[in-house]
Parts: structure tokens; sequence; C-alpha cells
């Protein structure tokens, strides 16, 4: 008997490594990442570690079951030392690949504030870059590099061996078998959740029931099961908070009908898109031109991205489409007809539309989001023509590619509507090597990309000013999302998404700055409320040209938790309740939270409606869709 104690002792020893390893990982995780969980105290930290045991279990479970599987299946011809010796690198090598992907996403966590599903595989399908810049941040992160290989070591070293004890082959098989069922049983309840008829499978929205702020869900969940649990997953469920329709939809219609009481104005349309640039990055010495263009622009007092991601923000701000739950472009929605600014102009003004980005003309998916939503040309790193200003990683460096979009539409007919996405202010974080000793120099490494980018964004106004299209044209810049965060006002929920977005007219028609909310979703309807157009069209977002400032607001979703910002307020709502609400500048301490302090019931609502509709859309096939006049 106490061989065969022994024998599944030494199996549970070895789950209990990875049990610890995955414990290691998570404050590894937390201390990575601590200008965003730096309010969280001992007791805030083991409530989270104990939330995190139930999603450990069921990674550890699907991870395993074939190393308990080879342990325990019945045949005694197995027992021998070059079958022990592969159930053992079986077992190191399944869970040095999930602790592997824990440890990456450490790194990772900053730029899109969850943990990483299988999106990311589309997300980055068709870079052909990404183990260069893995190794560049493997040795900037070489403390991580450190960390998998001491787990690595001490995985190997203390694993243990199953032997039984040589004797009876139908003992053996008899053992073997029950210890094989109940791993097998217990596998299931792990992968499960817990046991009943009324447990459901866990999923990540189930980490919310852990915590106290969205944002900690990261914590409480781990990579392996993000990645297992979203295999094959649909992205999206039709909630059903409103069952009258005409009251859902007075509450909030992404179906604009324009009045037409105004004549049509063939304005150019140039939209800017900046990576990385967050409003922390602004007012500071490392975007002086950005900064003084602002104060002869249109902005909003409070500006806010839809997502967290690069290709949340191409649906965002070019086709009014925020994020709710997993980024559009990725779903089987973006296959849904679709539309733009660019695509309404296009093909009922007869605008002449162009996207330009100057990576690889198959990165991130952009060329085929921009043409299915009505640009009629791209232009990318193959159009641009001289690798000898690549910056080795991503793309044409900035400088060069913008002065390439200046001089390429001027040789459109007008009016156009085009739209750049720049990309040097990107990790790895690198500028030109003649500007290196030129640039203001920041705590963050990106700082200096930014400034790089925002000279080369004063160079292109300063070739296009002279250009004959300028003085008809409207210019739109905005950020796709924030990035590293130095200051702690910008660590906060509601600091994670603000961006600057501004609107500019070189007569000056367009200047001042707007009360209330502006967000990405908000830019499509409102480039078209300023030029007047007089057609339907469907975008989630507010025409800030006839929305009153107090009317305006901004959404989004993280980590299966969905917010709303309006009136100087943070509402965030898991898809049943709210959980939260805070003031914007106070939403650090969560001591502020206000629920059941404040009157929330109208912005639930509204909230509410924002999804359901969004929801049916995306998922329809009766035609709600996001098309011209659905």
């Amino acid at each position: 008997m106490k061989d065969i104690v022994r024998y599944v002792g030494d199996f549970l020893w070895n789950i209990l490594l990875v049990y610890i390893c995955y414990m290691l990982c998570r404050g590894i995780f937390v201390l990575d990442n601590w200008d965003s969980f730096s309010y969280l105290t001992m007791g805030d930290f083991m409530r989270l570690c104990r939330g995190g045991l139930l999603f450990d279990t069921a990674a550890i479970a699907y991870t395993d079951v074939l190393y308990a599987l080879l342990v325990f299946f019945p045949l005694y011809l197995k027992e021998c030392r070059g079958y022990k010796l592969f159930v053992k690198w079986t077992f190191i090598v399944l869970n040095l690949v999930m602790l592997a992907s824990n440890l990456m996403d450490s790194g990772y966590f900053p730029f899109s504030n969850q943990r990483t599903t299988t999106s990311i595989f589309a997300q980055f399908s068709n870079e052909d870059n990404l183990v260069g810049v893995l190794l560049i941040e493997a040795l900037r992160s070489w403390y991580l590099v450190v960390a998998f290989a001491v787990m690595a070591f001490g995985l190997w070293k203390l694993y243990r061996t199953p032997e039984y004890p040589s004797g009876n082959k139908v003992g053996y098989s008899l053992v073997s078998f029950v210890f094989l069922a109940f791993f097998a049983l217990a596998s299931l309840v792990g992968m499960r959740g817990g046991v009943g008829k009324a447990i459901r499978p866990i999923t990540l929205s189930n980490a919310n029931h852990f915590t106290e702020r969205p944002a900690e869900a990261a914590i409480v969940l781990n990579t392996p099961f993000s990645f297992i649990r979203t295999i094959g997953k649909e992205p999206f469920n039709v909630p059903s908070y409103f069952e009258d329709r005409e009251e859902m939809t007075e509450i909030y219609d992404p179906l604009h009908l324009p009045s037409g009481d105004e004549e049509f104005r063939s304005l150019n349309v140039v939209q800017i898109i900046l990576e990385s640039n967050s409003t922390e990055y602004y007012g500071r010495g490392f975007t002086p031109f950005l900064d003084s263009l602002m104060k002869e622009s249109l902005t909003c007092v409070h500006s806010f991205a839809n997502g967290r991601i690069s290709i949340d923000a191409m649906a965002s701000v070019l086709s009014g489409i925020p994020r709710m739950g997993e980024s559009f472009i990725l779903t089987p929605s973006a296959l849904n007809p679709l539309t733009s600014a660019a695509g309404e102009l296009g093909r009922n003004k007869g605008y002449h539309t162009a996207f330009f980005h100057g990576a690889q003309e198959n990165s991130m998916g952009f060329k085929a989001y921009s043409q299915s939503v009505g640009y009629n040309e791209y232009y990318g790193r193959e159009s641009y023509g001289n690798d000898a200003d690549f910056d080795g990683h991503w793309s044409i460096w900035d400088e060069e590619f913008l002065q390439f979009y200046a001089r390429k539409i001027s040789t459109f007919p007008e009016p156009f509507a085009t739209a750049l996405f720049t990309a040097t202010s990107h990790h790895p974080y690198v500028v030109p090597e003649r500007y290196e000793d030129m640039l203001p120099e920041g705590p963050l490494p990106i700082h200096k990309c930014v400034a790089y980018t925002d000279m080369a964004v004063r160079r292109f106004f300063e070739t296009a000013s002279s250009m004959p299209w300028y003085e008809n044209t409207l210019f739109v810049i905005c950020a796709d999302h924030t990035n590293i965060v130095e200051l702690p006002e910008y660590g906060t929920e509601a600091g994670r998404y603000k961006v600057p977005i501004m609107f500019y007219m070189p007569d000056g028609s367009l200047k001042g700055k707007r009360g209330g909310t502006i967000q990405q979703i908000d830019i499509m309807p409102t480039i078209l409320g300023l030029l007047d157009y007089d057609l339907p069209y469907v975008a989630f977002g507010n025409d800030l040209t006839v929305t009153p400032p107090e009317k305006s607001f901004a959404v989004g979703c993280n980590n299966g938790v969905y917010h709303l910002f309006k009136d100087g307020y943070l509402l965030q709502f898991d898809g049943e309740k709210p959980v939260a609400l805070y003031l914007y500048d106070t939403d650090q301490m969560l001591e502020d939270n206000l629920i059941g302090k404040v009157d929330i019931q109208d912005d639930l609502l509204l909230l509410k409606s924002v999804i359901q509709q969004y929801m049916e859309r995306v998922t329809s096939r009766d035609g709600l869709v996001f098309a011209p006049g659905s």
C-alpha cells in the first residue's frame, strides 16, 4: 500500500510543482505591471490568488490530461526507463510552453490591458518580423527569461518519476485504471470550474467574480486558460435587455438620418491615426507641433479610445464600430457589409479614396479592412518602393512615409478622402540614428518615438500647406490607443483610454475646446456632419455637430466588463449588473466606488441599448448590419 501511495504521491507532487509555477507567474505578472496594480494590498493579492486557483486548475487539467494518461495508462509494458524519460520530457515541455505564455503576457499586458487570447494569431498572422521583435523584447525583459530558466530547472530537478512497485500485473492494471478514471473525473470538474447541474464551464468573464476592478481579472486569469477557452468560441452573445425595439432605439440609435437641409460641402478629408499616442505624452515637450495644432483645432474636454489595440482603432476610427467584447476585425462579423466616412463619400459623392500604412501590405489586416469599408486604393511598404527607409522592424519611417503621403495625395483628383496610420511610435521604440541625439529624452522609451512622430507630422503639414488642395481640407488627427504609462493618473481605468482627438481646418473655422466627451467612434459621424452629408448611414457614435455636450459619451469593453464614460463618471457593467461607478479623476481609489450613492438608471439604460444593438448587428444575417442605410 505504501508503494501505491508513493506512486500516486509522486504524480501529485509533479502537479503541485506546476501549481507553484503558475502562482509564481502571477506574482511576476503583478510586479512587472506594478504601475497598474500599485494600489493592491497583500490581502487583495491573496484574494485574487484564491480566485486564480480556479483558473489554474482548469488550465492544468487541460494541459496535463495527457501526462496523466501516460502515467496511469493500465499497460504494464510501459514500465521501463525509456518510457518514463519520455513521460518526463512530455510533462516538462508541455508545462514550460504554458509557463512561457504566462510570462510573455507580463510584457504584453501594458499594451492590451488584458490576458492574451487566440485572437492574437489573427492579429499578427501576416507579420514576418515577430521573431526579431520578440528577441529584442527578451533582451529588455531579461528578468522574465531568467524566471523562465529557473522554473525550467526547478521542474527538471524536482520532478519525481512515478514508480509502480513491481509485482502483480493484474493489480497494476486495476490500480492504474482506478487512478486514471479518478483523474479524468477530477480534470472534468477542474475544466468546468465546479460540480453540479447549475455549474457551467467557466469562461474568462468568470474572473470578474473575484475582482473589485476589471483590470484585476488579468491577475486572476492565466494565459493558457485564456487561449484554451477562446478556441473556436463565438465572440458575441445577444442580450435581451429590451423587448420593445422602439423603446431601445429611442434611448440610442446607431442609424443616422441627416436632415439634408444644408448643401453638401465637398471638402477633402485627411485622417491621420497616430500609433500609441496617449494624452499622457502631450503638453510635456515631446509633442510641440501637435500641442500647437490642438490649440487651433476643435477638441473635447475628455477624449477616449474605444479599444486598446490598433485593430480596434481601425474599426472605431474609420467605421464607428467600438470594441464590445472581441476585436471586431478578427471576427466573422467583419465579413458583413461595412462602411466608413470614405466609403460613404466615395460611393455616393464621387470621392477618390485611399488608405496608407508604411508596413507590408498584409500587416495587421489593415489592407483587407480598409478596402472592405470603401478605401479603393491602398499604399504600403511595397508601394513606397524604397526599403532603404525601412525601420528594420515594422514599417517605413514615419517622416519619409508621411512625405510620400503628402506627395501622393497631391496627385489625386479632388475631392478625396484618405487616411494614414503611422507606425514608428511602436515597440521596440527606435528612431532613425540621425535623430538619436536630437530628440527629447523621457523616462519611457516611447517618449523619443512620440517626439519623432510629432516632428514627422510637422514636416507633413509644412509640405501639405504648399499644396493647392490644403485650404479645402478637413484634417482629423487621433491616436489608436494608449501605451506604456508613467504618470499615475494615466494608469487608472479611465486614463488608459485617454487619447488625443482633433478636427482642424486651415481657415480656422474649427477651433476651441468643446465640453463633454468624444470617442473614436464619433469621428466618422462628425466628419460626415461637418460636410453636411445628406444620406442615412450606420455608425455607433455621435455626430458632434448635432449632439450637445451633455448627451455625448464613450463606450468600450475590456476583460468582459463594459464601460461608459459620461458626465465625468465611469460606469462599469458586467453584462448583468453594474459593478462600479467612479469619477474620472478618482477611479484609482476603490473606496470611491459610488454605486448606490448616485442615480445611474439613465446611464445604465443607455449602455444596455448600445450593447444590445451592437450585438444584434454583429450577429445578424437579416440586414441589420453596418451598411449604408440599414
